[in-house]
């Protein structure tokens, strides 16, 4: 008689977690080092959701900070340091990965990585890096507050932002066309020649009918 095995249910919290690398580093003379790769492995026999969260969201630039990984595959994770200040050298943040079955919303496991932006790799003594060394111990033993990960804006919201400068003046030379006076007007101290045809003020106010739609979309 043919047995089924039913897999096990996970506690939570206790399903491992397969991240490469352990610690990301950042180096600020650097600009190909500011772009970083997390590679989030599944060993196992069930699909995975996963979610990233940071202790500052702010500093970094997460690339599908939530997704699936199917069975015994694995995905990249893209991370980039937009904050390259000297005021950030030496912090350490920290990147915490959960992971989930994709029916359940309780995380199964969780991993944690380290990242710091240093000044330069050429100019990082070996005492330096011990004692960041002992420094990053014991600042990953602390518990830290986790935020989850913005989403990054995409081209369409970057330019939703607000209306740009040039359609505001083309905005504004469409009104003055359409307060000129038409061509043929007698009564007008204003020259003949700012005098404007019909054909003139109807593309005027064609041109400022449709600035006026992109800027209350935006």
């Amino acid at each position: 008689m043919q047995q089924h095995h039913r897999q096990p249910e996970l506690v939570e919290g206790s399903l491992p977690v397969f991240v490469f690398p352990n610690e990301l580093v950042f180096y600020a003379d650097e600009q190909a080092s500011h772009k970083q790769v997390l590679t989030l492995y599944n060993p196992y026999e069930f699909a995975l959701k996963f979610k990233v969260l940071c202790t500052a969201p702010n500093k970094y630039s997460v690339v599908d900070s939530t997704g699936a990984v199917k069975p015994q595959c694995c995905v990249d994770i893209v991370i980039r340091h937009r904050d390259v200040r000297a005021c950030h050298y030496g912090v350490y943040d920290k990147f915490r990965l959960q992971v989930s079955e994709q029916s359940q919303r309780k995380a199964l496991g969780r991993k944690e990585v380290t990242a710091t932006l240093r000044p330069s790799a050429s100019q990082e003594p070996a005492s330096l890096r011990g004692h960041d060394e002992e420094r990053r111990t014991k600042e990953t033993t602390a518990d830290g507050e986790f935020y989850e990960q913005a989403a990054p804006p995409t081209e369409s919201q970057a330019v939703a932002g607000g209306p740009s400068l040039l359609s505001v003046l083309l905005g504004l030379v469409c009104v003055a066309a359409l307060m000129l006076p038409t061509l043929g007007e007698q009564e007008s101290t204003v020259p003949v020649y700012l005098h404007l045809s019909v054909n003139k003020k109807l593309v005027a106010a064609y041109v400022l009918g449709l600035l006026t739609m992109v800027i209350l979309r935006t």
